[in-house]
């Protein structure tokens, strides 16, 4: 049961885990229509998560994070399926099974256990290393994207919602839709 547990822990931390982690068939925000932008601002903000949700390559991203994450579930499920039919012939043969059998299997479910638990702990790795490979080259991708529509807008500035501790600011200023467009138009 432990081990279901760790399995569980896995699906449940990597779904929690910032970038990547989103699953790419849900639905983009339906955000209201955005007042246009005020003219004459120097600043613009926008939002790196819906970005990633409703761009070309923040979905490919998202997809291969979800992937590798239901691979990796699926692989530890079948471990942990294997180690609680190996318990429970232990728990049901416990009279039936001779001294030394009993011992050996209570020392392949020793084993098993810390297979499981080196295989968590390998697959969280492998997937967090997947998502900072990922949002890295995101990154590259997206920073100059962001410099020619803040040319275009002729700003000086521009905030990433969320991340930059805003509390609140002009819709009006949101620029997240035209970053989206051009990323995309680039792809």
């Amino acid at each position: 049961m432990r081990l279901l547990t760790a399995v569980v822990a896995l699906t449940v931390a990597l779904a929690a885990a910032p970038g990547f982690a989103q699953d790419p068939a849900a639905p983009p925000s339906a955000a209201p229509q955005a007042p246009p932008f005020p003219a004459g601002a120097k600043v613009g903000f926008i939002d790196v998560q819906q970005i990633i949700a409703e761009s070309i390559d923040g979905k490919a991203a998202s997809g291969r994070v979800q992937a590798l994450n239901d691979k990796k579930v699926a692989e530890l499920s079948e471990m942990n399926q294997s180690l609680q039919a190996d318990q429970q012939k232990l728990q049901s043969g416990g009279t039936v099974l001779s001294a030394s059998a009993a011992d050996e299997l209570r020392r392949q479910i020793d084993r098993k256990t810390k297979d499981i638990e080196r295989a968590t702990q390998d697959a969280q790795d492998e997937l967090q290393e997947l998502q900072q490979t990922l949002q890295l080259d995101f990154q590259r991708k997206l920073t100059p994207v962001i410099a020619e529509v803040s040319a275009e807008k002729g700003l000086h500035m521009v905030f990433a919602i969320g991340e930059a501790g805003l509390a609140w600011a002009n819709p009006g200023l949101n620029i997240t839709a035209d970053v989206i467009k051009k990323f995309d138009a680039q792809q």
